[in-house]
């Protein structure tokens, strides 16, 4: 017991008297390795050690850069060996896959934490271990790493793992020079404002054949959809056009990556989320406007065009299928973002940016995306509950209108006259409207006239029958009245009701109807007509000159 007591007081890490400093402890480091650079290679800093390592791996100093690898894992005839190729190796692959940020790596020996804008406490703490960069080869994740190690006899220093070390052969598998980068000449091979001169040339070239490669998919997606008779086919290609020609694009520049040649770690930075981001976008967009090109195959099949004269059960059908789309699209945008996030290591510092300032986000994002957020639920309030549906009848602030579609931060009406009236969601939930068509389409509409009060009501009632009874759209003739609802004293107001088959087939029965009674009116009784009297009565002459004679006899 005691034993295993001392053997973990041993391998925790150990800290010098005053505590300023935090290291591994070695009996030697690196014994295999001989030469006037053991000597010379002291780095006291994670920064210092990064960047004499770059530096000689640039000069191809590799035995040198070979004292910056912590080889305890080899023996010293095979650190001897192998130590030169595997810092060869390591510096190709930093040089093609990372992007180091200088300004991050501590210049202090015991790489203190100075400040930290989280509440782990971590500030003030001195580390023996610093984290580079993570890189996925294959389905396996390998780890970057530098740590402080300090020999018995000598100061502590910082190196690259022994599992960096180990790690060196599957990444340069994964990401070492490709086949084709033989062929670049070595005076291209130096650097010019942190690229190689090879790449100023080869990256306007590639970027222009990928352009070439995207422009002719494009285009043959285009003249293939016109050669298409299916019609459900020929909608999907059109959409899907440019999606399938970002899709081609982002793959070439993928097989030229894998296979072809690779590019430093600047360039790859760039490229690396920007190829990740395009392939996600182009596959979830091909399959979403091919989707779409289906469910409107669908609707125009079984339901047909949008108008109040489709059944309840159809509009709620073609409603429902919008809702599924918007759904199909939240759950592709989730799964897109998490692939995104996953693919690019985000999650980890995404989440701790999110972390450390959750107060100034929440009230950023709370002003941006109130309106944006409020019209989406809105938008599933009605999807869900339904109180308008596609191909509605509504009226709304005035304006007669079918609703034509529901998206998710609007609505956009279509007039009877082919207008269309783009509606925010939440306003239009937040307002009264109008459901022509919420339990069926029919409806009763009447025809108001202003007409004289000597008018006869029962000839107005006989005509209004001949004419109801004649018209070929009225399917319950029956179902008819005429009123007195209004009176005035120059006027009394004719209601004449009728039950109308839709909305849209209504308005025009309406405006015959008003035609059909206007005519009889004006060539049968003109005097029926509204009109203005004045009535003239004329006083007795006796009587305007009796007060002036009472006058004269009071006198």
């Amino acid at each position: 017991m005691l034993a295993a007591f001392l053997l973990c007081l041993l391998a925790l890490p150990v800290m010098a008297q005053d505590g300023s400093e935090y290291w591994y402890e070695t009996e030697a480091l690196n014994p295999g390795l001989s030469g006037a650079a053991s000597a010379e290679v002291a780095p006291e800093t994670p920064r210092q050690s990064l960047r004499e390592f770059t530096a000689a791996a640039g000069a191809d100093d590799y035995d040198k850069a070979a004292h910056y690898l912590n080889l305890s894992r080899l023996s010293p005839d095979e650190q001897a060996q192998e130590g030169p190729e595997i810092a060869m190796k390591l510096a190709s692959i930093l040089a093609r896959r990372v992007w180091i940020d200088w300004s991050s790596l501590p210049a202090r020996p015991d790489a203190r934490i100075e400040s930290s804008q989280d509440s782990s406490g971590r500030a003030g703490q001195p580390r023996r271990d610093l984290h580079i960069e993570t890189l996925e080869a294959g389905r396996s994740a390998y780890d970057i790493r530098i740590a402080r190690y300090k020999p018995s006899d000598a100061d502590a220093v910082w190196l690259f793992t022994p599992q960096t070390v180990a790690n060196v052969g599957p990444l340069y598998a994964e990401f070492g020079p490709r086949r084709y980068e033989s062929m670049v000449p070595d005076t291209l091979k130096r650097r010019l404002f942190g690229l190689w001169l090879w790449e100023w040339i080869a990256v306007p070239a590639f970027a222009f054949a990928v352009f070439l490669l995207g422009w002719g998919t494009y285009s043959m997606v285009e003249a293939f959809s016109r050669r298409v008779s299916r019609g459900w086919l020929k909608a999907g290609l059109d959409r899907s056009a440019l999606p399938m020609a970002m899709l081609v694009m982002a793959g070439l520049v993928h097989i030229l990556l894998t296979w072809v040649i690779s590019f430093s770690g600047p360039v790859q930075t760039f490229l690396r989320p920007a190829l990740t981001i395009v392939m996600v976008w182009g596959v979830g967009m091909t399959a979403l406007r091919m989707l779409d090109a289906g469910l409107h195959r669908i609707t125009l099949r079984y339901v047909g065009d949008i108008d109040d004269k489709l059944g309840r059960d159809e509009r709620e059908f073609y409603t429902s299928i919008y809702a599924l789309r918007r759904l199909i699209v939240l759950v592709m945008v989730g799964f897109a973002a998490i692939a995104i996030l996953s693919q690019l290591n985000l999650f980890e510092s995404v989440g701790t940016t999110l972390l450390a300032s959750a107060g100034v986000l929440t009230v950023i994002f709370g002003i941006a995306g109130q309106a944006v957020l409020g019209n989406i639920v809105a938008s599933l309030q009605i999807a869900f509950a339904k109180p308008i549906r596609i191909g509605d009848a509504i009226l709304f602030e005035g304006e007669w209108a079918y609703v034509e579609s529901i998206f998710y931060t609007f609505l956009r009406l279509r007039t009877w006259d082919h207008r269309r009236i783009v509606v925010p969601v939440k306003h239009f939930v937040g307002q009264p409207f109008e459901n022509w068509s919420v339990t069926e389409a029919r409806m009763m509409r009447g025809v108001h006239l202003w007409l004289d009060p000597l008018c006869d009501l029962d000839a107005l009632r006989k005509t209004f029958d001949t004419l109801r009874h004649e018209d070929p759209d009225i399917t319950e003739p029956d179902e008819a009245f005429t009123y007195v609802t209004d009176q005035r004293p120059e006027a009394i107001k004719v209601s004449f009701y009728a039950m109308m088959p839709d909305p849209s087939t209504g308005w025009a029965i309406h405006c015959r109807l008003r035609e059909g009674l206007l005519a009889d009116i004006r060539d049968n009784h003109p005097e029926w007509l509204p009109r203005e009297r004045i009535l003239d009565v004329a006083e007795p002459e006796e009587t305007m000159s009796a007060p002036a004679h009472r006058a004269g006899a009071a006198d």
